[in-house]
């Protein structure tokens, strides 16, 4: 199916159309329900006073057993400051709570977790850490969302090496992780490896700082990417770098460990002889361009990743001759998706009661999404799964848990089997669970009929 440029911004715009009258019709994405059996008020004497005095006796004696009589085991908390909402900005934590919701809904529907969105009004990154960690105990592991950087790195750091619950920031992490899939799949398709080849890496936001990691920790060449801000290529002699290394560390580490060739200039001078480009940074069309993706090397893999307009349009890539392209859209082919990562994760790392997730455990999230599209079939328009391959996502959560039990971060030793098992049975309940609910009525059609057609656009 051919289509316009006009109807594909057309499409990308009827989300955003239909949006508010949907968000007003259910007054929210999520509610707590009840899993326990309420026959009549008298099993309340159990649930709460005087029977729930036993198990909080236990706990008290051995807090361990809050895992087993609570639901801390499935709870993560999304914790935000609103100051970096998709692409809107520092809006505040009242606006982001829409967002947030929306992740919580995606951790139920994908990975069967009750992820429960917490706003806070504290844009101060020591005070919020404080704020976390004081309201840590509830939870089994801790989702950072759109927070700004550089404060974003110093949060996650510091919540990662003081809490002894799992904590993630997806813009990171998440996005990070989905890009090493795609890119080992990429590899896979045209037959390089990843410690040979040269990547371009456009933006220097919260997911390529991370990627740039992932890539490095899984096999890739630091010497070998070369990354560009808004200012150019980040070398050693960026000066205005150095000048702000104290507040953004992360940047300069860059700047010394990456380019090798010790490129200078912009976009232009990175994407040259590169084998595959990565681009996080702002909406397109016409951020990146035809003739230099041209200069790139054969079997040219290119990554546009900004929402909702990719860098470039895909078939500008594929006519500059590259011969995968990926955006961050359901409706191009190889659409690089967070999704695919987060609830698939805290799946696993909660299956085992992991006290981290570390850059290894993203590594092999990655490695497992690859290995299921290798099965399904790799090919130039299929080199990372699909949202809306369900069974995907218990594969990825018992990599994970694997991998945690692995380093000893693990505070339950399970079989790989009983991983798996344990992971396909909430994701595909939770699935029944919300049909069921639909079909019955208690969750009402949405207004004004509107089908959302998320298909493939050759």
């Amino acid at each position: 199916m051919k289509v316009t440029v006009e109807e594909l911004l057309e499409k990308a715009k009827l989300p955003e159309k239909i949006s508010s009258s949907w968000h007003k019709h259910y007054r929210g994405k999520i509610e707590i329900v009840p899993k326990c059996a309420i026959r009549d008020l008298g099993d309340f004497s159990v649930w709460y006073t005087p029977g729930v005095a036993k198990p909080c006796l236990e706990i008290a004696e051995d807090p361990e057993k809050v895992y087993d009589y609570t639901n801390k085991w499935n709870t993560v908390a999304i914790v935000t400051d609103g100051t970096r909402v998709l692409g809107l900005g520092d809006i505040g934590p009242k606006a982001a709570l829409p967002v947030m919701e929306g992740k919580a809904l995606l951790f139920k529907y994908l990975g069967g977790v009750d992820a429960i969105p917490i706003v806070l009004d504290e844009k101060d990154p020591d005070r919020f850490i404080e704020v976390v960690k004081a309201i840590s105990p509830t939870f089994g592991g801790i989702n950072l969302e759109d927070i700004s950087k550089p404060k974003c790195f110093y949060i996650l750091d510091r919540l990662r090496e003081e809490l002894d619950i799992p904590v993630w920031h997806d813009d990171q992490q998440g996005t990070a992780t989905a890009t090493l899939a795609a890119t080992l799949g990429a590899l896979k398709v045209v037959g390089k490896k990843l410690s040979e080849v040269y990547i371009s890496v456009i933006g220097v936001g919260a997911a390529n700082v991370a990627a740039v990691r992932l890539l490095i920790k899984a096999g890739a060449d630091p010497k070998k990417i070369f990354i560009v801000d808004s200012k150019g290529i980040l070398h050693p002699n960026r000066k205005d770098i150095e000048a702000g290394k104290d507040k953004d560390p992360y940047k300069w580490r860059y700047c010394l460990e990456t380019n090798g060739e010790g490129r200078e200039g912009g976009m232009a001078e990175a994407i040259e002889g590169t084998d595959v480009l990565i681009a996080a940074s702002k909406p397109g069309p016409g951020v990146i361009r035809k003739e230099w993706v041209e200069k790139m090397n054969d079997d040219a893999i290119v990554f546009l990743e900004a929402n909702p307009i990719p860098e470039m349009w895909p078939w500008e890539a594929k006519e500059a001759g590259a011969r995968i392209v990926g955006t961050g859209r359901s409706d191009f082919p190889n659409q690089v998706n967070n999704s695919l990562v987060f609830p698939a994760v805290f799946r696993g790392v909660l299956e085992v009661r992991a006290r981290t997730i570390t850059d290894e455990m993203a590594i092999e999230a990655a490695k497992a999404l690859v290995a299921y599209a290798e099965r399904k079939g790799l090919s130039e328009d299929y080199v990372i799964p699909k949202m809306s391959e369900p069974d995907v996502f218990p594969e990825v959560a018992t990599a994970t848990a694997m991998k945690a039990i692995e380093q000893g971060v693990a505070r339950l030793k399970l079989s790989k089997e009983d991983v798996y098992e344990r992971a396909k049975d909430i994701i595909l309940t939770t699935e029944e669970k919300i049909k069921m609910l639909m079909e019955k009525g208690f969750i009402s059609k949405p207004p004004n009929g509107v089908e959302l057609n998320l298909s493939v656009i050759e």
